[in-house]
Parts: C-alpha cells; sequence; structure tokens
C-alpha cells in the first residue's frame, strides 16, 4: 500500500476503488488507523461510526465484485463537519444542548455525497453554533492545526480543513458565512469553494435547531478538498434545487470562462489601506500573481469594482449581523437597543456595526438590502472585464489560539500591528454579501512554514471558472502540500 495513499486526491481514490486496485474496507481502515494514531494531538475527527462504517464498506466492495457501482463516489470513505445532520451519527454543531441529537436523516447535501456512494464514517469539531473562526466548544474541546499545534486550524470548518490537511479522510464538506470554509482551507493549505448563494441546500445544517426548515441569508453549504478536481466533483453531485423546489426548475451553471490560462483576465486585489495583510502573505500572492501572468494570464493590479473594501465591508458586516443577532438573548438585544441610542452618526467600528445589524427593524433591513443590490451590480459590470479577482482570504497565516468569550476584547498581530480580532470577517466579507463564488487554493508557505491560500472571486453562478482558476493555481505552484509530522 502506497505509503502516501491517505494524500491522494478523492478523485483518485475512487478511480482507485473502481479499477479495484484497493477496497474500499482496506481504504477506511487506513484512515481509521491514522485518526486513531493521530488524531490526539489535532482533536479534529470528534464523533466516529466505524463499525457501520465497515459495514458499508463492505458492500460497496461486494457490490463493485459484482459490477454495480453505486456513484462517482463508490465506497470512497469520508468525514462531515459537525454541522451537517448525518443519519445515525451524533450531530452537534458544537452545542451542548445537541451533543445527544442524533438525527433519522442526513442533510440534503450530505444525503447526495451517500447517494453517490461514500461513507461517513466520523464528524469533524466545530465552534458552538458554527460561529468563530476558531474551532473550540464545550462538548468536544478544542481542534489544533496540523501546521502548528499551537494555533487554530480556523472555523467554522476547522476540524474539516485539519482532517484533510492531516490525512484522515478523502473530502470534506463546510459551510461558510463568514469565511468558514475558505479561512480553514487557506489556514491549513487545503483547497475549499463557497458557492453562489442558494445552488447548494443548506437544510440539515445545525444552527438553526434540528428540524429547522428556513435556510437563511448569506450562508452557504460547500466543499473541502485537496485538490480543485475534488471541489469540481462535490459541487457537481450537491449543488441543485432541494426537494420541495425540484419539480419547478434545474440548476445549470455556466461552464468555465476560460479553458486554460492563456487569455485569463484577473484583477489581483490585495493591499487595501482599509485592511491591510501580512507582508509575506502578500509576497506569496503576488507570486502567485506573476505566476499566472508568467503562464499567458492578463493579469491587471490595479482595476478594482466601483466601490471601496470599506464600503462593501460595512454593508457585508451590518447584515452578517443581522443574521447572527437574530439568536440572541433578549436581555441582550434590549441592551444593544440602549447603547444604540448613543451611537455617533459615522461610528462604523465593530462594535457599532454589530449594533446596527443585530437590532434592525425589517424596514432598515430593506435599506441595506438595497445597498446589497446596488453592490451586486457592480461587480456583474467589472465582470464583464474580468473573469476573476485574486485577493486574500485573512489578513494572516495561522494564529493563536484565543478563547476571550468576548470579540471586542480579543486582538490579533498583523505586521507588528494589534488589530481587532473581528478584521477576520473582512476580505471573507464582498463574496458573501453578494452572493458570488469564491474559491481557495494554497499558494505557498511562510518563513514559519504556515500555509497562505489565494482567494478566486468569481461571477454568479459562475463556480466553474473559480474552481478551474484553482486548478490552475494548484497545477503550476504545485498545490497541496503535506504538514510535518503527518
Amino acid at each position: 500500500m502506497s505509503k502516501d495513499l491517505h494524500f491522494r486526491s478523492g478523485a483518485d481514490l475512487a478511480r482507485m476503488i473502481q479499477r479495484r486496485e484497493i477496497s474500499s474496507r482496506e481504504l477506511l481502515d487506513h484512515y481509521v488507523a491514522r485518526v486513531e494514531a493521530l488524531d490526539p494531538m489535532l482533536n479534529a475527527v470528534v464523533a466516529r461510526d466505524i463499525e457501520r462504517a465497515q459495514r458499508l464498506a463492505d458492500e460497496a466492495d461486494a457490490a463493485q465484485a459484482r459490477g454495480a457501482r453505486l456513484g462517482p463516489l463508490h465506497g470512497l470513505p469520508m468525514t462531515i463537519k459537525d454541522a451537517y445532520e448525518v443519519e445515525g451519527i451524533t450531530s452537534t454543531g458544537g452545542a451542548p444542548q445537541w451533543s445527544n441529537h442524533v438525527p433519522t436523516r442526513s442533510a440534503t447535501a450530505v444525503e447526495r455525497l451517500q447517494r453517490a456512494g461514500a461513507i461517513v464514517f466520523g464528524k469533524t469539531n466545530v465552534p458552538f453554533m458554527s460561529g468563530d473562526l476558531q474551532t473550540y466548544n464545550d462538548v468536544y474541546g478544542t481542534t489544533n492545526n496540523p501546521w502548528a499545534l499551537d494555533c487554530g486550524p480556523g472555523g467554522s470548518s476547522g476540524g474539516s480543513a485539519a482532517s484533510l490537511a492531516a490525512g484522515f479522510t478523502a473530502m470534506e464538506f463546510g459551510s461558510d458565512i463568514g469565511g468558514s470554509i475558505r479561512t480553514p482551507a487557506h489556514l491549513c493549505g487545503v483547497f475549499g469553494h463557497k458557492p453562489t448563494f442558494g445552488i447548494v441546500p443548506k437544510r440539515g445544517h445545525l444552527g438553526p435547531p434540528p428540524g429547522w426548515l428556513r435556510e437563511g441569508d448569506l450562508s452557504v453549504a460547500g466543499p473541502l478538498a485537496r485538490s480543485a478536481e475534488d471541489l469540481e466533483i462535490m459541487l457537481g453531485i450537491t449543488a441543485g434545487p432541494d426537494w420541495d423546489l425540484a419539480d419547478g426548475w434545474k440548476l445549470d451553471l455556466p461552464p468555465s470562462r476560460v479553458k486554460s490560462v492563456k487569455g485569463l483576465r484577473v484583477a489581483v486585489w490585495i493591499e487595501d489601506p482599509y485592511c491591510d495583510i501580512d507582508k509575506e502573505s502578500v509576497g506569496l500572492l503576488t507570486n502567485a500573481a506573476k505566476a499566472l501572468a508568467d503562464a499567458g494570464a492578463h493579469v491587471d493590479r490595479n482595476a478594482r469594482p466601483d466601490f471601496t473594501l470599506a464600503e462593501i465591508s460595512e454593508v457585508y458586516l451590518v447584515l452578517l449581523h443581522s443574521c447572527t443577532g437574530a439568536g440572541f438573548p433578549e436581555g441582550l438585544r434590549a441592551k444593544m437597543l440602549e447603547d444604540k441610542k448613543n451611537l455617533a452618526a459615522d461610528d462604523k467600528s465593530h462594535r457599532a456595526l454589530q449594533i446596527i445589524g443585530a437590532t434592525m427593524s425589517y424596514a432598515d433591513r430593506m435599506v441595506w438590502e438595497e445597498r446589497q443590490a446596488q453592490l451586486r451590480l457592480k461587480w456583474a459590470m467589472f465582470f464583464k472585464d474580468y473573469d476573476v479577482v485574486l485577493s486574500p482570504v485573512l489578513m494572516r497565516p495561522a494564529f493563536p489560539h484565543d478563547h476571550e468569550t468576548n470579540w471586542h476584547k480579543r486582538r490579533m498581530d498583523v505586521n507588528g500591528i494589534e488589530r481587532h480580532y473581528m478584521d477576520v470577517l473582512i476580505w471573507a466579507g464582498p463574496a458573501v454579501v453578494s452572493y458570488l463564488p469564491a474559491s481557495v487554493a494554497p499558494v505557498g508557505r511562510t518563513s514559519k512554514g504556515l500555509p497562505v491560500g489565494a482567494q478566486i472571486i468569481g461571477p454568479h453562478l459562475c463556480d466553474h471558472t473559480t474552481i478551474a482558476v484553482a486548478g490552475m493555481l494548484e497545477e503550476i505552484l504545485g498545490g497541496f502540500k503535506a504538514p510535518a509530522g503527518f
């Protein structure tokens, strides 16, 4: 058995199973052995269902022997973010009140992966209610980054990205409202894709509570992997209308705008005075842009949409806080309403934007949604001349654990300057508030050996384009590399 079997892409492993070069059971047992040996360092795979997975793997192998094929992921073992309900496996969303919740049906997207032949053998850790860019909770504890154990893997799909980087799983599936797919992918050196809003069903995602049908605004469901090809495969399996819409509409995403690097039109938006990033990250992202240019792409380092990062971040953060603030306790909301009376008209601090978002009326939200619509139009006009925007995912590489409960007291070092922790949301915001697809590809490592990813933002519904460009960066720069010790 190849010593690097666990780091092969899910697509490669699925092809190996199809060619009978390895059985599903052998691959599952290989992953389980790695998890048992190495996960104590990470605490990434927090709920396991090994016995049933072994039975399903044996059944997949028997079907293969009969010439029957379940789907493109036939017999492929994988883990799933604990924010998703998986039938028969404890699914907590990182929340103590759901620590004994065992669903009777998988989330829609997970069910589609299972019907395609995937075998879920474990759940990966998340923050409480998937509500942080770090991964820890009172149910399972803290997850570490395989590149630096004193740092987090990001969040909220932190356990997902850590498991991929450590070679514990073939594929993963996450969710993203504030960078929760893209940030962990960046911090752990793997690939991730935030789909266009609304194309992948989120039913069965925790929170909201189990049984909740409304999917909410801004948040999306999408894949993480060790290759761009795997992102494409999982998106193809999971995208499409949920059961109550399938009779009325079908999803038909346009093909990638580009087939090769030559002719690709890239706008590079790396540095911005509103949210500057780590200098080494600037260098690695600039090198990625240069690599595309050297391969034949048209790269423009000055092009910008007709708005500033500050303007779109304000709209994003207010609408984000209107979503997350809906679940705040009444006492906290009452205090925010009082605090709102004393806000200066020009106060655009993180605290002020949180208060404005969490306490807005329906009439107020319509005004902010109109600003959102105007931004979406400006993006559409911009993408007439450019295929993608290359930008940062986050303002720095992996950072030390910080479990201060009040986010407004957390601080983060960037280039020797202390920054507000909630700045971690800024580069994630433009794609979210505009409902745009955004892929992440690893583009190198810092002098301390920490991975850095590039964010590739594309036009509405052009998910195949951003994933294709992630694949181009993978081919040019080498893609995923394994962390030392794993």
